[in-house]
Order: structure tokens, then C-alpha cells, then sequence
């Protein structure tokens, strides 16, 4: 892992003080949070935190008009095309072509980027390896388990060699082995391939007690330090239930 001047490792996200509003809605109000190259970070909030209408001014789907995105030092907004460059994402909602194969799919995402076949092909065969799904290239999306299609849109995400992944609440609707699969996976590409990942979830069993944590509530910030600071003496959901202010279900 690369370090800068202070012997921190480059950041491969920095969001600084990031509104957002639906008419008079305030969506996101002064959100920043950073996630260093090759750390696995949680963004937690319950549904309605704001965590896709953040994913959404990260990946240019909405333009940010206050406070600034880097991804890898890039401006979102005065660099699109080299931010996006750097980032792969899996939203929350399903997006592969279910009628067409593996192969497919992540051809058609390659030649978005510019890629020529035979390069594809090879990167192809290489992130399907990554995401084990080496024996699944040819087979229908449709044909695939949730948890095997959540994996190829992960393939998706890495064909153009992305140094940062965004996943949006990626395990909802997966069975807890396919969700455990998935979580794992992911560890192991910030383990082994040095990625950076944004991680949004309302899950508190996907996150381990060294991982960065940003607590997302009602559009605002109320926590941002690794879970075992957050949780304190006791457990992660009760700090959770206490910043938040909900009470634990009976």
C-alpha cells in the first residue's frame, strides 16, 4: 500500500461537507467521509439515511452542487471522466441483463470503456476468477443463484480495473450463506487487490469491530471512527440505537 508525505495511505474517497436536497427534503446535509486506499469502510443508516442519494452524487448520477468528491484526488465534478474511471459500483437494485450470459454483461461494460474483445475476454476471465465464478462465463444471468448474480455484478464492477468499489445495501434479498459469500469476497479484494470500498449497509453483522464506520442518519453524519470505538464498552447495535435515538424492538 502506497503512503503519502504523513506515512497515511492515499485516499481513495474523500467526500467533504456534501449537502443534498429533494425540493425542500434536505437528503444529505454536510456529509464528509473518507475511505483510505485498501480499507474496507461501512457507511450504516437505516433505510431513508441518505446512503443512496450519496452513492448517487458519488457516481455523477446527481451533480453536487456544495462540498466536493475526490475519488483517487479527482474531482467529480471538474474531472468526471478520470474519477469515474477509478470507480466500480453495484448498486442495490438488480442491473444485469438477465437474458444475456456472464459473458456478455461484462463484454458490454468493457466496450463502455473502451476496451477492444480480445482485452476483454482476458479481463473478463480474470475478475470472474476473482468472484468464483469461473465455470458460470457462458451460463445466463438467469440462470444464476441471487448470490452468483450478485458476484458477476461485483465481475461487472472490476472490468475496467476500478481502484475504489461503491456497494449499495449489496446483500439484500440473499439467503445468510449467499451474504456471507458476498461479504467475504469483497474483504478479499481489499485484502488482496488493495481496493478501496464503500460499503453501505443497515447490517450491523456485516461489519467487524476494526472497520471504518460512518453512522448515517436522517442526512447527517453522527459518528465516523472504527466500530470498536463507536460500539465502546458495549455492543455496535446499542451505540447505534443511542445515536440514533430508536429504541431495540422488542
Amino acid at each position: 500500500m502506497a503512503t503519502d508525505a504523513n506515512n497515511l495511505p492515499p485516499l481513495a474517497l474523500d467526500v467533504e461537507g456534501v449537502s443534498h436536497s429533494y425540493g425542500s427534503l434536505k437528503a444529505l446535509d454536510e456529509v464528509s467521509l473518507r475511505v483510505p486506499e485498501g480499507v474496507f469502510a461501512a457507511l450504516l443508516g437505516i433505510n431513508g439515511a441518505g446512503k443512496t442519494t450519496l452513492f448517487s452524487l458519488i457516481t455523477r448520477l446527481y451533480d453536487n452542487v456544495t462540498g466536493s468528491i475526490k475519488v483517487w484526488g479527482h474531482d467529480v465534478r471538474r474531472k468526471p471522466g478520470p474519477a469515474l474511471a477509478e470507480l466500480g459500483v453495484v448498486f442495490q437494485s438488480r442491473s444485469l441483463d438477465r437474458d444475456l450470459s456472464v459473458w456478455q454483461n461484462l463484454s458490454y461494460h468493457a466496450a463502455l470503456h473502451g476496451m477492444s474483445r480480445s482485452e476483454s475476454r482476458a479481463r473478463a476471465e480474470a475478475v470472474v476468477d476473482l468472484v468464483r465464478l469461473g465455470d458460470k462465463m457462458d451460463s445466463r444471468v438467469a440462470a444464476l443463484s441471487g448470490g452468483q448474480a450478485r458476484r458477476a455484478e461485483i465481475a461487472r464492477a472490476l472490468m475496467h480495473g476500478p481502484r475504489l468499489l461503491l456497494l449499495d445495501e449489496p446483500t439484500v434479498g440473499l439467503d445468510v450463506k449467499s451474504r456471507l459469500e458476498v461479504v467475504e469476497l469483497v474483504r478479499d479484494l481489499v485484502s488482496k487487490e488493495g481496493v478501496g470500498v464503500l460499503w453501505a449497509t443497515h447490517l450491523l453483522d456485516e461489519i467487524r469491530p476494526a472497520d471504518q464506520v460512518t453512522v448515517l442518519h436522517k442526512g447527517q453524519v453522527l459518528a465516523d471512527a472504527p466500530a470498536d470505538e463507536i460500539s465502546g464498552e458495549g455492543t455496535l447495535s446499542d451505540a447505534f440505537l443511542a445515536l440514533t435515538g430508536r429504541e431495540a424492538a422488542a
